[in-house]
């Protein structure tokens, strides 16, 4: 039997199943079938017509289209879709004879933003289906409705088409009443004069009407009509050849068989003996295989990154800690060095109050500065020059002395001869040795560029050791001017803690406040994938968080692991909990953020720490950071992604950038659980602050 019956969910009007297909032969059903492509490649016949989808791909197939599904490829998958149409006829009038058609065809055309909304609204039933969680019922039968209206405002069979003009809704209504009385009509004996005289039109002006709505003359659609409307005889019944001519409203078989052949190349009769499959047959035909439809989310939580029920796979990690346990020192590498960036943006007043900001929160030792000895720092030398303007580098050097940050010179070859080179070290040297003191000078480092030669590092070394300063850093540096996405992102949270926890990597890519470089591709003021942890306007990212968190940490390691570190100060406790995948050693792009988050179970984590022996009592301060907390990126996304924003929009912005702070108490007690929840990429810092017992 080539109709087929659909199950649908229990008491849902709908089916989604995921499915790996060989071959599915043809076969029609009353419902809304969408089809859409995971993995791999498959072609799609309906009627008359062969279509091929690749992955992302989306086809919609009518209510009683006859249809064949197949593909090449060993490994595919296709999330297959089915929807009753008395659901829909609900809430929209005559919906059944409605068709609703997606283009396959032109390349790239799938990816404007109609079909990337209905990617969402397919994404969101099968999470729903998937989850099944409190009223998913009802939260999937809101979404059919506004899938529904998706549909008819956006691939409406008199829409979808941009070559079809209709000029208002009294035509459009005209169309579909036109549509519907031949599909309803076809098998009899109907006229153009027939619908003329329905639609109180002439003749004449219908025929232009139908050629402008179907591309055809009426004489065609009607006969193309009738023809389709033949396969499901020709498949599903015993009928001749000339009974089904007769059926479906052809005068005579010579007709019949003179359209079906325009139409697929081959006759009627030759058709049935191609494609018609007893019921066994029919059944041994179908080479295909149900899959989990868990798995889909790999592949759906990309478009699922803003839906607030989506919750892949929720785990309870837990993690044990005795606070007596023996502790042992815990070296802050995170706060060794920061990168400063160019040595002329930093005398920007802007500029230095991002600085002040990051230093009076994580109190960085260093700060790389670069390009210090180039002219824009006004710092003019050749040959005849016996004097040097430090001026502008004394701004600089001043500034840095007032955060308490000493700088990390990052010295390049802006000079072709060694020996002016030499000299200009020296009277650096000199005139801020006069001027600070050789004492402070002593704590102020050199570091070589990647093209500074090596007699140049060796005569710098000779003239550190001169003044008995410290030798030159031989690690060379090399500017990262790489422009990533997901450096704006809440990824960056995790990726930061876990690679100074557990690689102690330096992570000089990174630096103060974002920049426009010539390689930045600006489609907004704010997030352009610049490496800071803070935004032009001084916003901060997650990533400062990041290193605020890390910078609350205790001297005292108690124990660290997959996704924890737990420290001490003396008497007081730090807690450091973070969304933990097995490649945080990498940066992904922001491209694969959703998916990884899938494919990695990080939508939603809960973490029961267990603490034991907890020796007084203590305030407990919990900071959360992530992606639906604190990121502004998110909130940026949230904000409708505005290329550039007002005053009042970046204040906001500012304000609402910000951890999530809880405050608690507890007594002393041997066993003390804290149960975290971090959703998607993010962090939660906890303080345990010793309570003081005051006497009276």
């Amino acid at each position: 039997m080539r109709r087929e019956y659909i199950t649908y969910m229990e008491h849902l009007p709908m089916s989604v199943k995921l499915q790996s297909v060989k071959s599915y032969p043809l076969h029609w059903h009353n419902c809304l079938e969408i089809l859409f492509v995971l993995k791999g490649r498959f072609f799609v016949q309906i009627e008359s017509e062969i279509y091929e989808l690749c992955e992302r791909e989306i086809e919609i197939i009518n209510a009683d289209e006859p249809h064949r599904v197949y593909s090449e490829d060993e490994d595919n998958l296709i999330l297959v879709f089915k929807i009753h149409l008395d659901f829909f006829e609900k809430y929209f009038n005559d919906v059944k004879n409605i068709y609703f058609y997606t283009n396959s065809s032109d390349e790239g055309i799938q990816e404007e933003d109609k079909y990337q909304e209905l990617r969402k609204f397919l994404a969101i039933l099968a999470c729903e289906a998937v989850q099944q969680e409190e009223d998913y019922d009802e939260e999937v039968e809101e979404q059919l409705v506004k899938l529904l209206f998706h549909l008819l405002n956006n691939f409406h069979y008199l829409t979808y088409d941009e070559e079809v003009a209709i000029e208002n809704q009294v035509q459009f209504q005209r169309y579909h009443r036109i549509t519907k009385y031949i599909h309803d009509n076809y098998m009899n004996k109907i006229s153009l004069q027939d619908i003329a005289s329905r639609e109180f039109l002439s003749s004449y002006y219908l025929s232009h009407e139908i050629k402008n709505m179907a591309g055809t003359n009426f004489i065609d659609f009607l006969n193309t009509t009738r023809v389709n409307e033949s396969i499901k005889f020709l498949l599903d019944s015993d009928k001749t050849i000339s009974d089904i001519s007769e059926e479906v409203g052809f005068s005579h078989t010579r007709y019949y068989n003179k359209y079906f052949k325009q139409l697929y190349n081959i006759t009627p009769l030759q058709y049935r003996k191609k494609y018609y499959l007893s019921e066994d047959l029919y059944e041994k035909t179908k080479e295909y295989s149900l899959c989990n439809l868990e798995k889909a989310l790999e592949y759906l939580s990309v478009y699922l990154e803003d839906y607030d029920r989506f919750n892949y796979k929720k785990q309870i990690i837990k993690i044990y800690a005795d606070l007596k346990k023996e502790a042992e020192a815990f070296p802050k590498v995170w706060s060794e060095v920061i990168n400063l960036g160019d040595a002329i943006e930093l005398l920007k007043e802007k500029e230095q109050g991002f600085v002040k900001n990051i230093q009076s929160n994580m109190k960085f030792n260093y700060g790389i500065v670069q390009y210090l000895f180039h002219k824009d720092m006004r710092v003019y030398f050749n040959e005849k020059l016996e004097f040097l303007n430090w001026n502008e580098v004394e701004k600089l050097m001043e500034f840095l002395l007032d955060i308490d940050m000493k700088p990390i010179i990052i010295l390049d070859r802006e000079l072709e001869s060694k020996d002016m080179f030499i000299k200009l070290i020296e009277s650096f040297i000199l005139y801020f040795s006069d001027l600070y003191g050789i004492e402070e000078i002593q704590g102020w480092r050199f570091r070589v560029a990647t093209n500074l030669p090596e007699e140049f590092i060796e005569a710098t070394d000779e003239i550190l050791e001169k003044y008995q300063l410290q030798n030159i850093i031989r690690d060379s540096f090399e500017e990262d001017t790489t422009v990533r996405g997901i450096f704006d992102s809440a990824y960056m949270v995790p990726y930061i803690i876990h690679n100074f926890i557990h690689s102690q990597n330096d992570m000089l890519f990174l630096k103060a406040y974002d920049t426009v470089e010539e390689n930045s591709i600006m489609s907004n003021e704010l997030f352009f994938g610049a490496p800071g942890i803070m935004t032009l306007h001084g916003i901060r990212k997650a990533s400062y968080y990041a290193y605020y968190f890390l910078s609350r940490l205790g001297a005292m390691l108690i124990e660290k692991g997959e996704g924890y570190v737990i420290t001490k100060n003396e008497e007081d406790y730090q807690i450091l909990l973070y969304s933990y995948t097995e490649d945080l050693d990498n940066l992904i792009t922001i491209e694969n953020l959703s998916k990884e988050k899938g494919k990695k179970n990080l939508t939603e984590r809960q973490i029961s720490l267990t603490l034991r022996n907890l020796p007084q009592d203590y305030k407990i301060t919990s900071y959360e950071i992530g992606e639906d907390i604190g990121s502004a990126y998110n909130n940026w996304i949230a904000m409708g992604r505005p290329r550039r924003l007002s005053d009042e929009e970046l204040d906001v912005l500012h304000r609402i950038s910000f951890p999530r702070i809880s405050l608690n108490f507890t007594k002393k007690k041997p066993i003390f659980n804290i149960l975290n929840t971090i959703n998607g990429y993010g962090a939660v810092l906890i303080t345990l602050q010793k309570v003081q017992k005051h006497l009276y």
